[in-house]
C-alpha cells in the first residue's frame, strides 16, 4: 500500500514542481534568443536559481516515481516493469546530468552583462549551444517518457492490478500521442501541435492516475 501512495505522490509533485519551476522563470522548451535570455538571466539570478533547483527536484522526483512503481506493480510483469523503471530512470538522470550545463548559464550571464565586442559574441554563441542542447535532450528524454509510460499503461489496461482499466487505455492514448510528439519534433524543431495535445492528455491521465494512487488505499 505504501508504495502505491507514494507512486501517487510523485505523480503529483512532480506536476506541482514543473509548474511552480515554470513561475520561477524555467521554460520547458527554451526560447533561442540567447542575448534576451542572458539579459533576463543577470537582472534576477536568485529567480533563475530558484526555477533551476526546482526542475532538478522534479527531475530527481521521476526517478522515485520509476522505484516506487516497480516496486508496487513488478509481480504483474516484470518486463514491462523493466522496460519503464529503465526509461523513465534514463529520462530522468540525463536531465540532471545536462542541468549541470544550464546552471552555467548564470555565470555566463554575470561575464555578458561586462563585456564587449568578440568576447561578448562568443559568450551568447556559447549560451545558445547550452539552450539548444538543452531542448534536444528534454526532447529525447521525453521520447523514454512515452516509453516507460505507455509500459506501465498497458500493465494497468490488461492486468489485474486494481487500476481501473479505463485509466490504463487513457495512458496508453496519451503516451502514443506525446511520443509521437516528441519524434517529430526531435526531427522537425518548430512543429508543435502534436506534442502539445499529448502533452495536455498526459497531464490529465497522471493527475488522474496520481490521485487514484495517492487515494484509492485509503478509501478501500
Amino acid at each position: 500500500m505504501i508504495e502505491l501512495m507514494l507512486s501517487g505522490f510523485f505523480f503529483w509533485f512532480i506536476i506541482v514542481t514543473n509548474i511552480a519551476s515554470n513561475r520561477f522563470g524555467y521554460q520547458t522548451f527554451s526560447d533561442l534568443d540567447a542575448e534576451a535570455q542572458l539579459q533576463k538571466i543577470n537582472a534576477d539570478p536568485k529567480r533563475f536559481k530558484t526555477g533551476s533547483v526546482l526542475i532538478v527536484i522534479e527531475h530527481v522526483s521521476l526517478v522515485c516515481l520509476a522505484l516506487t512503481l516497480f516496486a508496487a506493480f513488478n509481480s504483474y510483469s516484470i518486463v514491462l516493469a523493466a522496460v519503464w523503471t529503465v526509461s523513465r530512470t534514463i529520462e530522468g538522470l540525463i536531465q540532471i546530468y545536462y542541468k549541470k550545463s544550464y546552471w552555467g548559464l548564470l555565470g555566463i550571464a554575470k561575464k555578458y552583462s561586462k563585456t564587449s565586442g568578440s568576447e561578448k559574441m562568443a559568450l551568447k554563441d556559447s549560451a545558445l549551444s547550452i539552450l539548444r542542447t538543452k531542448n534536444t535532450v528534454f526532447t529525447f528524454a521525453q521520447v523514454l517518457f512515452s516509453v516507460g509510460t505507455v509500459a506501465y499503461s498497458v500493465l494497468f489496461a490488461t492486468s489485474t492490478t486494481g487500476v481501473p482499466d479505463i485509466i490504463g487505455w487513457l495512458g496508453i492514448v496519451a503516451g502514443s500521442i506525446y511520443g509521437l510528439g516528441s519524434a517529430i519534433k526531435l526531427v522537425k524543431s518548430n512543429v508543435k501541435v502534436v506534442w502539445g495535445i499529448g502533452g495536455l492528455l498526459i497531464l490529465f491521465f497522471e493527475a488522474v492516475l496520481g490521485g487514484w494512487l495517492l487515494f484509492s488505499p485509503l478509501i478501500g
